[in-house]
């Protein structure tokens, strides 16, 4: 976590699955354990272990708006796809000799997380500044208004890391968690765009209970850095439509769009109420400090021809 610290190092927070399990009798000193049967035992680890999944489950369904838990649908921490010959496309299309935009300056206040590090275990994971980031939207399901809101958000967010943003149009393709990073059939020989999709829980059950949207990216290398190739944004359309009905609720929306697109090029959560990349709603509708921070070094990618 960085707070107020420029260059400092960004500490991963760890997955769910990670940390120890507790020991269901730790023996006082003096005092005997208990015995019992076998079966008594498997019976109450069983039951202790069902009882942790649903207050985890239970914890990741609280609140609702920018209240999604880190991305599902990325590569697992730690992992970056190689991108072999075949499966990327065709080296250096639509780089540029040097960054495409300038960041603006990075507040020396706030707190913020990157969801990937390089293996210098300092620098962030990022887009190639030296190539535009495209994004296409998925307009069925949307709410009225939706291209808007999305242009907004999107424009924030290049405003705030410095990176070009360009609107490929719509898209009929929803969001999965194998999404193929290179689609060449859909896309063409480039990356596939960053892809914004609202959908309902009822078609896809990554969204809903609690969890308005998630966002981020895929990582790839070609000897070099680790760098994002293309990512998606999900919405759950049920909540966006009723959310979207009214001024108040399509600053909800709004913002929404902002922290997952945050995600996307490569913010994670942080446990500070007044940035926006706090996990759970609390009416924070703009970037804090640690957001624009943190959004303004990942503007600063590596670039990298080669992929």
């Amino acid at each position: 976590m960085h707070a107020g610290v420029p260059d400092g190092r960004a500490r991963r927070p760890p997955w769910p699955s990670e940390g120890g399990a507790a020991a269901l009798w730790p023996p006082a000193p003096g005092l005997r354990r208990p015995v019992l049967p076998r079966s008594r035992v498997r019976e109450a680890t069983a039951a202790v272990l069902a009882l942790g999944l649903l207050l985890w489950l239970a914890g990741r369904g609280a609140g609702d708006a920018r209240g999604a838990d880190r991305y599902d649908f990325r590569l697992p921490e730690g992992a970056v796809a190689a991108a072999p010959a075949g499966t990327r496309p065709s080296p250096g299309t639509g780089a540029s000799a040097g960054p495409l935009g300038t960041p603006p300056p990075a507040p020396a206040a706030g707190t913020w997380e990157y969801l990937g590090l390089q293996d210098d275990g300092a620098s962030p994971v990022a887009y190639d500044p030296c190539r535009a980031v495209h994004w296409v939207l998925r307009p069925d399901d949307a709410p009225a208004g939706a291209e808007e809101l999305v242009a907004g958000a999107v424009a924030e967010v290049a405003a705030a890391t410095g990176l070009t943003f360009v609107h490929d149009g719509s898209t009929d393709e929803r969001v999965t968690r194998d999404r193929p990073a290179f689609q060449p059939a859909r896309y063409g020989d480039r990356w596939a765009p960053v892809l914004v999709s609202f959908e309902p829980p009822a078609a896809n059950p990554d969204v809903g209970g609690g969890i308005a949207a998630r966002g981020g990216s895929d990582a790839v290398r070609a000897g070099g850095p680790a760098v994002y190739v293309t990512g998606s944004v999900l919405v759950d359309a049920d909540w966006a439509a009723d959310r979207a009905a009214t001024p108040e609720g399509r600053g909800a929306v709004s913002a929404v769009l902002v922290h997952e697109l945050a995600h996307v090029v490569g913010l994670g959560h942080v446990e500070d109420a007044g940035e926006l990349m706090y996990a759970h709603n609390d009416g924070q509708r703009a970037l804090g400090p640690g957001d624009r921070a943190g959004l303004a070094r990942l503007g600063r990618g590596a670039c990298e021809p080669d992929l």
